[in-house]
């Protein structure tokens, strides 16, 4: 064998022996329905948020064809945004692929914390919200099927968060 060689083998086995070695899992929580979870988001507080929706796609301009939904961001509620946008940070799904997606737990009864809003002239406004994460979530049309917009968005006291969707 070439001292090269050696040579090369010698610092690969150096570096693979200083590796990190894999510990246990992070501690995640569970995201099985808690309402202990939602509890911080039914507190008054002196947060908003200001939207508008303004989504096109392929030349066309959506608008607001419903509510506006505001979904406290719990594990629960992560979990299942994760399964039912492919995301927890923003998202544009037909309504129907959303339909046919399945989530666990789906009848566990979380509706009861979210707020709701009308959508008129492609804007919408929550108010006295506490700090915390929240789930966006409204369905917009330009006609055909619907599109759901999501987007997490976070409040601070005394700020209004402006959002657009």
């Amino acid at each position: 064998m070439s001292i090269r060689l050696a040579s090369v083998l010698a610092v690969a086995a150096v570096v693979t022996a200083c590796a990190p070695v894999p510990g246990p899992a992070p501690y995640a929580p569970s995201a099985a329905f808690n309402a202990a979870d939602f509890g911080w988001s039914v507190r008054t507080g002196t947060a908003g948020i200001d939207g508008r929706v303004a989504y096109s796609r392929d030349g066309q301009t959506f608008a607001c064809t419903g509510s506006v939904a505001l979904t406290p961001d719990t594990p629960y509620t992560r979990a299942r945004f994760q399964t039912l946008y492919g995301s927890t940070d923003q998202a544009a799904v037909p309504e129907a692929v959303i339909r046919a997606r399945t989530v666990p737990d789906p009848n566990a009864d979380y509706r009861s914390y979210v707020r709701s809003t009308t959508c008129e002239n492609g804007r919408f406004r929550f108010d006295g919200l506490p700090d915390g994460g929240w789930f966006l979530i409204t369905p917009v049309s330009a006609g055909g099927d619907r599109i759901v917009l999501m987007r997490h968005v976070v409040t601070r006291a005394g700020a209004t968060a402006n959002v657009t969707l």
